[in-house]
């Protein structure tokens, strides 16, 4: 990975905070109530001191530290890292960031214990799963490993095949802006993945998540899901080749809520502004749908293209979490 001089890790890290923490208010607001408060471009201010975040950020360092601490990357020895600090974030009296309901419903399966291919919600496909998937793309590991790591930290709460599929291709995403792609050739190269990765069911990551009523093989779960990102990616593709109004990108690439949904709108807000890293978060955050994990994935993805130039020198120390997101890329950041 050639991120030391960019300090890409840690762009990725800090851009998927700010973002989020632009988006934090402006989740449950309508396009125009956001316009009337920031003005046309949405907002590009942090606010507070230290400005809060949401459970994407802190969902996502849950991760990131399950990650630091197994001793090695297999479904035996993250998993139940994964499971602790997924508990621990759901205990937390920092957990009123109106967290998702599958986050905390599959949660509470997991507190009591149950394998945790039935503690998922198995019907979900929420982006709850992707918008904390971040961190597994910055690893330095082989690209099964990171499709395992990917689907896995997914597969604990989420356990629909989209939110499978849509974690992988968002953990791709930040590899492959950490390896040097430009962000205009992620929805060709995240379409090729998903033809590539479409009947490929990692069973020694996700054991027998597929069994459920209604599916014949492992090979046919994990394609509906594959399926429905090609088709989010069709919609990216056609909203990308046609002029950008400036208008809430929501109306052509979903509202974000569900997972493929989210990686494509973030990728439509990275990829319109490629040469303006904040407005790229603020676009993100100036939607109808769900702007926090919206412009926290745009983040994630333009700092791991641009490193942390990317973001006004002065938000370093002004976000919440500054010191987790920092230590996390010091230790990860080559």
């Amino acid at each position: 990975m050639i991120s030391s001089s960019l300090q890409r890790v840690a762009g990725s890290l800090f851009g998927l905070a700010y973002g989020d923490a632009l988006g934090k208010p402006t989740e449950f607001l309508s396009v125009a109530e956001i316009e009337r408060r920031y003005g046309p471009g949405g907002p590009r201010q942090l606010v507070g001191d230290p400005t809060l975040v949401t459970d994407d950020t802190q969902m996502a360092l849950a991760v990131g530290w399950a990650l630091h601490d197994a001793p090695e990357y297999t479904a035996e020895a993250v998993e139940p890292l994964l499971r602790q600090r997924f508990l621990d974030w759901a205990a937390s009296p920092d957990n009123n960031r109106a967290p998702g309901m599958t986050c905390l419903r599959a949660c509470a399966e997991l507190s009591r214990g149950l394998p945790w291919q039935q503690a998922t919600q198995a019907g979900s496909k929420g982006c709850g799963a992707n918008m904390r998937v971040t961190p597994v793309g910055l690893l330095d590991i082989d690209l099964d490993t990171l499709a395992g790591l990917a689907q896995l930290q997914a597969g604990l709460t989420h356990g629909h095949p989209t939110g499978l599929a849509a974690s992988e291709l968002t953990a791709y995403a930040v590899r492959l802006l950490c390896d040097g792609a430009a962000l205009a050739e992620l929805p060709g190269l995240l379409t090729g993945r998903a033809h590539e990765q479409r009947t490929v069911y990692r069973a020694d990551w996700l054991g027998d998540l597929w069994q459920r009523p209604g599916e014949r093989t492992p090979e046919e779960f994990i394609a509906r899901g594959w399926d429905e990102c090609l088709r989010a990616l069709r919609r990216l593709d056609a909203a990308l080749a046609g002029p950008d109004d400036g208008g809430d990108p929501c109306r052509l690439t979903g509202e974000g809520w569900i997972a493929e949904e989210a990686l494509a709108t973030a990728l439509y807000c990275a990829v319109r502004h490629a040469d303006d890293p904040v407005g790229a978060l603020a676009r993100g955050a100036a939607t109808a749908g769900d702007s926090d994990s919206i412009a926290a994935l745009a983040g994630a993805f333009v700092g791991a293209g641009q490193g942390m130039a990317a973001w006004p020198a002065e938000w370093v120390g002004r976000i919440e979490y500054a010191d987790q997101l920092a230590a996390l890329a010091a230790a990860w950041e080559r």
